[in-house]
């Protein structure tokens, strides 16, 4: 499936109207039995503000409820398009490019990037992995002048990963790389009975006691491959997302880090059909 061409896009959303229009046909049909009469029929558009409402009764129905643009004064139809941008760009949208696309305040845009993230997260889910699913830690942040790069890192957030090899990825801000916290996020969203590759870290000796087969390659001494076991994958999304924060957003904070997260494994696993991305953001409004 390819992706929207920003002429079809325009063609299909031509105005706030037709962006209403969208929401309403999706949430409850051309036609619906009235909440409040119960009588059967087609709500009008209301001119003066974003509803309709029942020619018997005059009970007005907001599409907008429950939706990301709730409480919104930004028309609708940037909202679509911001939605756009974001699934059709390679490494993501600043919030500077959606204040100059959109021309809306730059606290505007940033929210609205944020509020697109969490939608991207919420459509992606959380399914829990199995099969050959590979472990690994990264650390994402500015280098303090004089700092050692790595593990023990100092200014940086630590990120876990796990990547189910043909399948999804899953990420975790996380406070530690000890034991129990990359054990417990394991037990968490991995079947039991899978294969865990991981590096040669100690935090993941226990994966066999927990109920899973666990195989390991050891990077400090140079190996990055034993037999079936690596964790090439993780670690080409990390840097794939580390490259794209260099390259699109500079610099994330620790406190949005997550939210950023959630939208590189919205787009790595939806990758295999980027002309889905938009169209799955607008089938989960």
């Amino acid at each position: 499936m390819r992706a929207m061409t920003v002429q079809e896009f325009f063609k299909r959303f031509p105005d706030d109207n037709a962006c209403l229009d969208f929401l309403m046909r999706k949430h409850h049909g051309d036609t619906l039995d009235c909440p409040k009469c119960g009588k059967h029929g087609k709500f009008h558009r209301i001119k003066r503000h974003p509803a309709y409402m029942c020619a018997w009764c005059g009970y007005e129905i907001y599409p907008m409820k429950d939706t990301i643009f709730a409480g919104s004064h930004t028309p609708l139809q940037k909202w679509f398009y911001a939605m756009y941008l974001f699934t059709t760009t390679r490494h993501g949208v600043p919030a500077l490019e959606l204040q100059r696309q959109l021309g809306v305040s730059y606290p505007t845009a940033l929210r609205m990037a944020h509020k697109i993230r969490e939608h991207m997260a919420e459509t992606d889910g959380e399914n829990p992995l199995d099969g050959d699913v590979e472990a690994d830690e990264t650390y994402v942040g500015g280098r303090k002048r004089g700092g050692k790069p790595g593990r023990g890192a100092p200014g940086k957030t630590i990120v876990f990963g796990m990547a189910e090899r043909g399948g999804e990825v899953m990420t975790k801000v996380v406070p530690d790389v000890k034991k129990q916290t990359l054990l417990q996020h394991v037990h968490e969203n991995v079947e039991k009975g899978s294969t865990v590759h991981t590096d040669e870290l100690k935090s993941y000796n226990g994966l066999r006691k927990i109920g899973y087969e666990h195989k390991r390659v050891n990077h400090g001494a140079g190996q990055y491959v034993n037999l079936d076991s690596h964790v090439n994958s993780i670690e080409g999304f990390w840097a794939r997302l580390k490259l794209s924060i260099r390259g699109t957003h500079i610099h994330v904070s620790k406190k949005h880090l997550e939210k950023y997260l959630k939208e590189f494994e919205f787009r790595y696993n939806y990758r295999k059909i980027p002309g889905r991305m938009f169209q799955a953001l607008l089938d989960a409004l």
